[in-house]
């Protein structure tokens, strides 16, 4: 996910306002006083809001795991890092912190009523490789800056549902190829085999996790799941990644539906031979032949229509939405032998298919097959 440049300061600090203002007006009793906008808490707004949350995710933005650029993946010292920062900003808001099997970091506080249905905030704390600041780290912090303003003016024991903030542990899946590890294993849709999953050096999930004290088996996994009647609803703050909101000058939207991933890898095998001495026409290039198929895939996203007919679950309706939500990358390619004077034997490239609805991206699928 790629950094989105934020062309005016006022714009990111209403984002943590909203936030803020959206705590204290839907989560107090009705009987309740809602935080008053005195001198006192202006300025508290200015202070925390502003000052503080932007001096965190500078602090944030440069714990990586590599020099020069932002990397912070699943498991990794500098995720580990990351999150003992978020936990003492956690405490400081005070919040009761823990983190649960799956890496994930959790911070809450009960308010009035601790059995109530609770109102989930949160984001990841993992990045792709080479990421912006603001991705993930943005609605971690700017949930605890919102509710270290209401402690500050002691309005935190009034809420009248619980809060509770997460810091998922891994949405990116950079380091093991499989997306929202720690988000699934909330909602209880990860499957136990995916603790078996390797990354390329043969760490499978599981041991990454019990090389960080964390001991996670299939039954504590099934343990994560929350129960849909304890949460109230869950609130997200994100940069914007487009940029369309930031191309049409409009600073805040709410979003609609987030776009499902589809990774696939696929290999092309060729004749491996001397670049200097076999004849174009005796070529069998699988690095040719993969190029190709780079540009079919983007023509069939950019243009889905020359490429899927109507009728039957693609109506007119779906290849109107394809036209317009559906996007296809290739961001990876290598080759074998991989040598500038020969011919490669194989090409695989691997890529990401994102769309709103899970049945149009297997239309697509079907569709390149």
């Amino acid at each position: 996910m790629t950094f989105t440049r934020i062309s005016h300061f006022s714009l990111f600090f209403s984002s943590f306002f909203f936030l803020s203002s959206t705590l204290s007006s839907h989560l107090y009793p009705a009987s309740a006083t809602t935080p008053e906008k005195d001198g006192k808490t202006r300025s508290l707004y200015s202070e925390i809001l502003r000052d503080e949350a932007v001096a965190r995710l500078n602090d944030l933005g440069k714990v990586s795991d590599a020099d020069g650029y932002l990397e912070r993946t699943f498991m990794s010292p500098a995720s580990v890092r990351a999150g003992f920062l978020i936990r003492e900003w956690m405490e400081d808001a005070g919040l009761r912190t823990w983190v649960d099997s799956m890496g994930n970091l959790h911070g809450r506080v009960e308010g009035m009523n601790a059995s109530a249905q609770a109102l989930l905030i949160g984001s990841h704390l993992d990045t792709v490789v080479d990421a912006g600041m603001f991705d993930g780290s943005l609605g971690i912090i700017s949930a605890i800056s919102a509710l270290k303003v209401l402690k500050s003016i002691g309005k935190l024991g009034e809420l009248k549902r619980p809060v509770e903030v997460i810091a998922f542990s891994d949405e990116e899946g950079v380091r093991f190829q499989s997306t929202f590890l720690g988000s699934a294993a909330v909602a209880g849709i990860l499957p136990v085999t995916a603790l078996k999953i390797s990354d390329k050096s043969g760490v499978t999930v599981q041991d990454a996790l019990k090389g960080n004290s964390i001991e996670i088996t299939e039954d504590s996994l099934l343990g994560l799941k929350y129960d849909p009647a304890s949460i109230w609803g869950y609130f997200e703050l994100h940069i914007e990644q487009g940029p369309v909101l930031e191309w049409v000058g409009f600073p805040l939207a709410v979003v609609k539906g987030i776009a499902g991933q589809t990774r696939m890898k696929v290999t092309v095998r060729g004749s491996q031979g001397h670049a200097g001495t076999v004849p174009m026409s005796m070529r069998r290039d699988p690095m040719a032949a993969a190029a190709e198929l780079i540009v079919l895939l983007e023509s069939l996203c950019k243009h889905p229509r020359d490429f899927l007919s109507s009728g039957g679950n693609c109506n007119e309706q779906t290849l109107e939405s394809l036209s317009t939500s559906l996007v296809c990358t290739v961001g990876e390619i290598s080759t074998w032998p991989s040598a500038s004077n020969v011919i490669p034997g194989q090409a695989r490239n691997s890529s990401v298919n994102e769309s709103q609805c899970q049945r149009k991206q297997k239309m697509l699928i079907s569709s390149k097959m």
